[in-house]
């Protein structure tokens, strides 16, 4: 696993409260939307059913569904049609002899139908089990409303009855769940996709992106639920070509700005509940990813407020990444602040690394020539002197990649990012990825949305928009096909029970590093119509 729990007790937070107060004047207000289940259904045998993304549609009726008394052991999901975000309430009744013992139930919430496969008391994975989205109740009194106080991501409820007695039954009637969002679909623009293929990429991709917009950007609305500078950077880019909320970016833009350790080191996350709270969790590209939101964000609205506000900020944060640059122009990573580039541990990260060094300074300067940086020039020389370094020592012309410094390991992950950070000309960069494709297609060892929208991206950065389109389309079209509603935080084509945790029934269904399609086709391929 390349992500590990960090625990660093020894930290010094430095909170700017003009900064937070700016964060909390953005907060939005949720939209609510009233959802009312469209059907009921079943699990399929495990015998009858190809893979544990199926359900079959029941002969029950959800607008009958009172008629359907449950006993002990007996159990109904609720189809709500689509994936959403909420809390969820119901009318339980009891049906029969009079209520002589109380009502035992579980109601257990699920993204896809492989949650509701996977039995919560087998899951022995290395992130919290009360992450499960499960809920043991007893109701002495029938009948009553049960209004549940926690927000669930789902879209089936599944109604089991542990026990009554075997004097009487329960009854249900009138589920409805509360969708939470702060953005609308009547924000959308209107776009016209030809290709229907992609045309259910973006438009699960904007789902996807709906869901996770909260309060802040969240990760996962499911887990984790925290506001994570990764995510962030992925997320406004595509709300920034959909629903254009510009006050959740700055909000979020500001909070990270507004809690950092007094070095000027940038939390990985941040929390948002009970109160502000910086996670003590630190990455060095997701540090970087700050300066490089704040540039997308001055690009897209030209908001010099927000630009004087946050750029010290961004330039404390790339002044103690320079530390890590030696006098050749070589990163040097260390244990305490590592890189992440990706969940998987199978390849070496430290050409990535470098090509995210250099991309962030190339967006860095931009800014700091907005900002009249009187000291300009010396991020120049760096910038030089980094490129320099990866063209002699980490390019192999024989091969047409960049490699591993120490060990002539050569990966996807340094060819994309060297890539994106236009290190060579596009000429060039199109010869890199195409023996990238020749040499790594199909993609293995890589499991999340995460690393293969930097692919794509670099794929059309190099103008190799066939290939781009078509990895689109087997990576995120083959999520579709298996019927996701929101994309999903981990996915292995070759290996559909793939979890980082142990178990599908921690994965996030709907995580917000997946819902870029809707960028890149917005910006590589609508834009271009």
């Amino acid at each position: 696993m390349a992500f590990t729990f960090q625990i660093n007790n020894d930290v010094v937070w430095d909170y700017d409260k003009n900064l937070l107060d700016r964060a909390e004047a953005n907060i939005p207000r949720l939209i609510e939307t009233e959802i009312h289940p469209i059907g009921i259904v079943e699990r399929i045998s495990e015998k009858q059913r190809v893979n544990d993304f199926e359900l079959i549609k029941s002969d029950k009726n959800s607008l009958s569904l009172s008629d359907y008394s449950l006993g002990r052991g007996e159990s109904l999901i609720l189809d709500l049609g689509d994936h959403y975000v909420g809390q969820f309430s119901i009318d339980i009744a009891s049906v029969g002899s009079p209520m002589d013992a109380p009502l035992y139930l579980r109601l257990k919430f699920a993204e896809v139908p492989s949650e509701l496969y996977a039995d919560s008391a087998d899951y022995d994975g290395w992130l919290s089990r009360s992450w499960i989205q499960e809920e043991y109740i007893h109701l002495d009194v029938l009948p009553a409303k049960l209004q549940l106080p926690r927000r669930y991501s789902c879209r089936y409820v599944e109604l089991t009855v542990i026990d009554t007695s075997p004097k009487w039954k329960a009854s249900f009637s009138n589920p409805l769940f509360i969708a939470k969002s702060s953005v609308s679909v009547d924000q959308l623009p209107k776009v016209t996709i030809e290709d229907d293929e992609l045309k259910a990429i973006y438009n699960v991709s904007v789902k996807t992106l709906l869901d996770c917009m909260q309060t802040v950007f969240e990760d996962g609305p499911k887990r984790d639920r925290r506001l994570w500078l990764g995510d962030l950077r992925l997320q406004a880019l595509a709300n920034y070509y959909t629903f254009n909320d510009l006050f959740l970016v700055k909000r979020c833009l500001y909070l990270f700005a507004g809690m950092h350790t007094t070095e000027g080191k940038i939390p990985a996350n941040v929390f948002t509940e009970p109160e502000l709270t910086p996670d003590d969790t630190f990455l060095f590209d997701y540090s970087l990813f700050f300066v490089t939101s704040l540039y997308d964000y001055i690009e897209h609205t030209n908001d010099y407020d927000a630009l004087e506000n946050l750029y010290p900020i961004a330039k404390r944060a790339v002044d103690l990444a320079t530390k890590q640059v030696d006098n050749e122009g070589r990163l040097v990573l260390t244990e305490e602040w590592p890189v992440f580039v990706d969940w998987a541990n199978d390849f070496e990260k430290s050409t990535a690394g470098q090509a995210i060094m250099i991309y962030t300074l190339k967006r860095y300067l931009k800014l700091a020539e907005a900002y009249n940086e009187p000291e300009k020039a010396v991020y120049q020389q760096l910038l030089d002197k980094m490129i320099e370094f990866s063209k002699q020592s980490l390019f192999d012309k024989k091969q047409r990649q960049f490699i591993v410094e120490e060990t002539n390991e050569v990966n996807v992950a340094s060819q994309v990012w060297m890539v994106l950070a236009e290190v060579f000309d596009t000429k060039k960069n199109q010869k890199i990825m195409q023996e990238t494709v020749k040499q790594h297609f199909p993609i293995k060892g890589i499991a999340t949305p995460y690393m293969y929208h930097h692919v794509v991206e670099a794929l059309f950065i190099a103008d190799c928009s066939e290939e781009a389109i078509k990895l689109m389309k087997d990576y995120w079209g083959k999520m579709i096909e298996l019927g996701a509603d929101t994309f999903w935080e981990a996915f292995k084509p070759e290996e559909l029970d793939f979890s980082p945790y142990g178990s599908p029934i921690l994965n996030s269904y709907c995580h917000a590093w997946s819902c870029t399609p809707a960028y890149l086709i917005g910006k590589y391929l609508l834009a271009k119509e």
